[in-house]
């Protein structure tokens, strides 16, 4: 068991007999003007070459309006909250961040880190949040909480404080603004405007209504308190860092100060915080546990509540994630139970899927299907199954809204290709198979209103910036919202005409599993030369890299620097059922390597490509798979660039890398040879590597020690630290900085190195 050494050639034969489709390297890539071309100068700057992209979309309560963020056309980091009525007009200026908050206060250290879990890197307004009624919308921002008139504009503040008031939103039927402060629930009836406490045992290590780390990064869930609809109770988790190991991180800035901070950071095979819910009652006071499954070591996924509020719902994973347990729980009767288990041989991935409906019957989506397909069961009031709505080699990816009155279920996924996301509706008794709803070949993500009548579609292409407008719900364009039209006005519009579009194929893994890739071609391509290449990766879990939506820059910036461009999909990544991602259990940076050598040995045997002068690079996951692929098929490629690896799993948190690869105490052998020191004496590959010196996630002690084991073995590296920052390197400077370093390096080793 564990990982071997693969030579790439031993891939060549399967590879190119596995080709499902003609590759047509002499199709049109682009015409670039290399003396006024694309500068990675401009490519960070504002404003954004993606167009003016709306986020965070959303309909009214009553749906006559839809609401949006917007990036400033001077700087693309900052947000202002925009509004476009349904009816008709063109979107209008709602709040101005500035004008709230002319100059933001330095962020807390919790909101710093949910910005970097929520992956937020913008400034100004990041979030809001709808009253029920539609009358106000409120705003935090600067620390403290605004509530804005929808029909005249008027914020009136709510908070004014020195702490920095967190998570905050309106309560189900408007009646109240619920915050965290100082580790407290806190809520105000707006009615009176009178504050109060819901909890006021939080502080250091106990925090109420917060989740914690491997919540917020790895399950997904960045909240830790929930409204039932009547208004009358919240359930609230409690947490204690205190059985988590104190990690002292050192964040050295950019003044050159050093600064140790203490992070509670649970790494793999040690303590977890611990997770208690509680029902808190509005009305009397009350606070009430809600005792969970496997008390010792848990982890609270997903709190819901029923349509009427008589129930709440909690979804418990164990801490090895191979067992999910719903439980129920009704406030007034003080019944509670079991209402579903759901197990695996390999992990339960967590979803958003869980609709409760007005019967007492349940939508829910499970994987507990041939292939590991996630789809659409109805469930009764007592857990019991219904019926499977949907099934099929393909993945329901999101439930999107259930439409009781009509029998309707909505949802986005892929039926054809997993390359595409659209949207899809099957009736609720699953008698006929869902019909596509959306058109084109590309990538879809929408919003419906509270009536599934009308939705706002956000559509892109390889070819198509962002375009967002109101469709009806047999997908017919009723208005634009942002058409994003890529012409000379366009921000891309001075480069579009050497925009490089890519080519999508397919080859085949050892077990037979298919794998899609994408290729970009260089600029003024010239099929009898051979040009250098750069292979990108990710290859983990909950990622995939190749879609036919619009892609970012990247790889514009190195195909018209003549590049070819190439990525591939390999096993153990996301969006193509659970046994596609089974293979790397237990066995991280083994399977993923093979698909990757697999793609390699394909990328070079075509007469285009230098296949002496192939580079790989990749961030997070990517990082650690382009030093496990390059030290386990050394002089395989030519050139890499790790950014912010993981090089030893046991560095890092218990929730991900143990769903993956169990508790080191019991596995340990599977943890050696899936770190990279386990490979360090095959070393050849030159190296480029990257961290962030702050970096709370992939902390900094995983690069500290790959850089002081290379240097104890005498093998030479280079290497990039950027003082005061996480995970990602961030700011138009430092972006520009940091793209500026990787391709002087790639064209070092890949082009002046060249014969």
């Amino acid at each position: 068991m564990g990982i071997r050494k693969i030579p790439a050639a031993i891939f060549v034969t399967f590879a190119l007999a596995a080709c499902s489709a003609p590759f047509n390297p002499q199709s049109e890539t682009g015409m670039a003007d290399p003396a006024s071309d694309l500068t990675i100068e401009r490519v960070f700057a504002s404003p954004s070459l993606n167009g003016p992209a709306p986020q965070s979309l959303t309909f009214s309560p009553d749906g006559s309006r839809v609401t949006f963020l917007r990036a400033k056309e001077d700087d693309l980091t900052v947000l202002d909250l925009w509004a476009m009525d349904v009816a008709g007009g063109e979107p209008y200026l709602l709040v101005d961040s500035r004008v709230l908050a002319p100059e933001e206060r330095e962020l807390t250290e919790a909101e710093r880190q949910l910005r970097e879990r929520a992956r937020i890197s913008s400034t100004g307004i990041v979030r809001y949040d709808w009253d029920d009624q539609g009358e106000a919308i409120l705003v935090p921002l600067d620390g403290d909480i605004f509530r804005v008139d929808v029909e005249t504009g008027e914020a009136r503040r709510l908070t004014e404080t020195p702490q920095y008031e967190t998570d905050a939103r309106i309560s189900p039927r408007g009646g109240y603004v619920s915050f965290i402060r100082d580790q407290n629930l806190v809520v105000i009836d707006l009615a009176t405007g009178t504050e109060r406490a819901i909890t006021t045992g939080g502080g250091e290590l106990v925090s109420w209504g917060m989740a914690e780390f491997v919540a917020q990064e790895e399950l997904g869930r960045r909240t830790g308190y929930w409204w039932s609809p009547d208004e009358r109770y919240i359930a609230v988790a409690r947490v204690d860092e205190g059985p988590v190991d104190n990690i002292d991180r050192m964040e050295i800035a950019g003044d050159g100060s050093a600064t140790i901070v203490p992070q509670r950071y649970p790494r793999a095979g040690t303590n977890n915080a611990t997770v208690e819910l509680f029902i808190a009652d509005l009305q009397t006071g009350a606070l009430e546990q809600l005792a969970l499954p496997y008390p010792d070591d848990n982890y609270l996924a997903r709190v819901d509540w029923s349509p009427s509020g008589d129930r709440v719902y909690a979804q418990v994973l164990n801490r090895r994630q191979k067992r999910l347990r719903i439980i129920f729980a009704e406030p007034d009767s003080g019944e509670r139970s079991v209402w579903m288990t759901e197990q695996s041989d390999v992990w339960v991935n967590l979803t958003d899927d869980f609709h409760a409906l007005s019967d007492g019957s349940v939508i829910w989506t499970s994987e507990d299907t041939p292939g590991g397909y996630r789809h659409i069961q109805r469930r009764a009031a007592d857990g019991e199954l219904i019926a499977w709505l949907t099934s099929g080699d393909w993945v329901v990816d999101k439930v999107e809204a259930v439409d009781e009155a009509r029998g309707l279920v909505y949802f986005t996924g892929w039926m054809e290709t997993p390359l595409d996301r659209d949207l899809y509706v099957v009736g609720l008794d699953g008698s006929e198979p869902p019909r596509r709803i959306t058109g084109g070949d590309g990538h879809w993500t929408v919003t419906l209103n509270r009536d599934a009548s009308a939705f706002i579609g956000t559509y892109s292409d390889p070819a198509t910036p962002p375009q967002t407008a109101l469709y009806d719900m047999d997908g017919t364009r009723l208005r634009w919202i942002e058409e994003n039209r890529l012409d000379e006005t366009h921000p891309y519009g001075p480069f579009a005409a050497g925009h490089i579009e890519p080519q999508f194929g397919t080859l085949q893994a050892a077990d037979g599993s298919t794998l899609h890739y994408e290729i970009f071609l260089p600029a003024n391509f010239d099929p009898s030369r051979q040009y250098p290449a750069v292979q990108y990766v990710y290859g983990g879990p909950h990622v995939q890299r190749v879609t036919r939506g619009w892609q970012d820059m990247r790889a514009q910036i190195f195909a018209r620097n003549g590049y070819v461009y190439f990525s591939i999909d390999n096993r153990g990544s996301w969006n193509r059922g659970r046994d596609f991602e089974a293979p790397i259990e237990r066995h991280m940076g083994s399977v993923e390597v093979e698909d990757q050598l697999a793609g390699l040995a394909w990328l070079k045997s075509q007469s285009f490509v230098d296949a002496e002068h192939v580079g790989i690079w990749g961030w997070s996951y990517g990082g650690y798979m382009t030093l496990m692929s390059t030290l386990q098929a050394p002089g395989s490629w030519a050139a890499g660039v790790a950014g912010a690896p993981v090089t030893d799993w046991s560095l890092y948190d218990t929730a991900y890398t143990e769903r993956y690869m169990g508790d080191p105490r019991i596995n340990g052998r599977h943890y050696e040879r899936s770190s990279v020191f386990a490979h360090l004496e095959t070393y050849e590959t030159p190296l480029l590597l990257i961290h962030g010196m702050a970096d709370d996630n992939v902390i900094f002690a995983n690069s500290v020690r790959l850089y002081n084991a290379l240097q104890e073995q005498g093998s030479q590296f280079e290497m990039m630290t950027y003082p005061g920052q996480r995970h990602g390197v961030r700011g138009e400077g430092r972006q520009v900085h940091l793209w500026h370093m990787i391709m002087d390096y790639f064209d070092r080793k890949l082009k002046d190195e060249a014969p």
